[in-house]
């Protein structure tokens, strides 16, 4: 298996200079000093995508997400740079992955279906009368069951938390990185207010932002990442800098 394949040859050690992507990475890793353990999060979660179709709580979908949302966090934090320690920011860089990733689950519910996945937890689900069989007939009618609608906005509120804590974090950035982080974060969460402004209708259509919007939003952040580094000309984060 072409995953199994790059997993062993990365971990072997070595600059890979024969295979450009490996040796991309591995020249990353190390000048960032990203822990070589993410990565192994992050494939030991691929590698459940290969057989895991239900999370049966929150801790088995946490566990999914530590390497397929909150890795990606951690492995992008040194390149960003931060003004406070890493390991205080950490928390803050899984919790933003791990939000990003909570908003595809609620997004994609019809489409994870197609793929005979279900990325919500069965127990919160249960809680209000939806299961798997629940969840297909909605697919199949292309209907919202109102059980499912109070599942989902259920889900909705968690997402939201996480948001609201990866927030704070933002702030611990490099200046230069913040209004990249941040355009990122509001475009995202404003996906949430799609699907809730469709009263959680996930089978009726994909909840997007509008071009227009997303031109705004980005056109605010670059204004401000222009500002941000004409105020350091220069000057360069050092990796995983304080």
């Amino acid at each position: 298996m072409r995953l199994q394949q790059l997993a062993d040859q990365f971990f072997s050690g070595g600059d890979h200079l024969d295979d450009p992507v490996l040796a991309a990475v591995t020249h990353t890793a190390r000048r960032y000093r990203i822990g070589t353990e993410l990565f192994d999060d992050f494939l030991a979660s691929m590698r459940m995508d290969l057989t895991v179709t239900d999370y049966p709580d929150r801790g088995a979908l946490n566990l999914y997400m530590r390497g397929s949302a909150e890795a990606i966090g951690l492995q992008v934090l040194p390149v960003l740079g931060t003004v406070a320690p890493v390991e205080e920011t950490a928390p803050y860089a899984a919790a933003l992955g791990r939000a990003f990733q909570l908003t595809n689950f609620l997004r994609d519910v019809d489409e994870d279906l197609l793929r005979q996945r279900v990325y919500l937890p069965a127990d919160e689900l249960a809680a209000h009368g939806v299961d798997r069989e629940l969840l297909t007939w909605c697919h199949r009618n292309r209907r919202t069951d109102a059980r499912v609608r109070e599942a989902l906005a259920a889900q909705h509120e968690i997402t939201r938390e996480t948001y609201r804590f990866a927030a704070a974090g933002i702030g611990m950035l490099s200046p230069r990185s913040r209004p990249c982080v941040a355009t990122a974060a509001a475009l995202y969460s404003e996906i949430l207010d799609r699907i809730e402004e469709s009263d959680f209708a996930v089978f009726n259509h994909r909840a997007t932002v509008g071009r227009a919007r997303r031109l705004q939003v980005a056109g605010i952040g670059l204004i401000r990442s222009w500002r941000a580094r004409s105020s350091s000309p220069g000057v360069a984060d050092a990796p995983g800098a304080a």
